[in-house]
């Protein structure tokens, strides 16, 4: 038992700066969290990529020999160090998707690096729209959404400058209230009004 508890103390050691790696994309990212075994194959890779980054930093600053480079008595440290950048770096890949947008200037696929439509579209035109959330009861709120969820079933929508829309359009303010919840359940269908379409529709009137 005590040589089985070793083995696998080494093999996490091993695999420690991969683990780092890989926290760091799945903290940072709204990516779900893989199985077990998908998260310890991805920290291999991640590992293996570490090692070979960590003897090539160590050659370079310490003028040691590449297949040496690991045995240098802060091999530790580098390789921690550059777990955490390559984790970094994964992350503003995934973040910006630049791999797939890549892909897709080529041709080569029409996916992109978010977990779904909902957090792709919410990339795109939350930040620069107005939304009427459609909730259950045949109910329309209207507003600028400050936060909202990552995923459609889960979390709030945080809603501020929000109105009441009837069915002719009209808008009622809640009275007093500068900002509402709204659960990401109760939401049926999500509209994106761009700023710029509001801005040309008010010097109209």
């Amino acid at each position: 038992m005590n040589w089985a508890s070793g083995e696998v103390v080494g093999i996490l050691t091993f695999l420690l700066p991969g683990f780092i790696s890989a926290a760091i994309v799945y903290n940072l990212t709204s990516r779900p969290t893989p199985s077990s075994l998908s998260l310890i194959v991805q920290a291999l890779i991640f590992t293996l990529i570490c090692q070979k980054l960590t003897q090539f930093s160590i050659s370079i600053f310490n003028e040691a020999e590449f297949k040496d480079a690991l045995n240098h008595p802060h091999a530790s440290t580098f390789s921690i160090v550059i777990a955490v950048l390559l984790g970094l770096f994964v992350t503003l890949i995934v973040n910006r998707d630049v791999l797939h947008r890549f892909f897709r200037w080529a041709g080569m696929s029409r996916e992109n690096s978010y977990p779904s439509e909902w957090y792709s579209t919410f990339i795109r035109y939350g930040s620069n729209s107005f939304l009427v959330l459609h909730l259950q009861g045949n109910r329309r709120l209207y507003g600028f959404a400050e936060e909202w969820p990552s995923d459609s079933t889960t979390g709030h929508f945080r809603m501020a400058e929000i109105e009441w829309l009837d069915y002719s359009n009209g808008q009622t303010a809640p009275s007093g209230a500068s900002a509402v919840l709204v659960p990401a359940a109760e939401v049926i269908m999500v509209e994106f009004l761009p700023f710029q379409s509001i801005k040309n529709e008010k010097m109209k009137e």
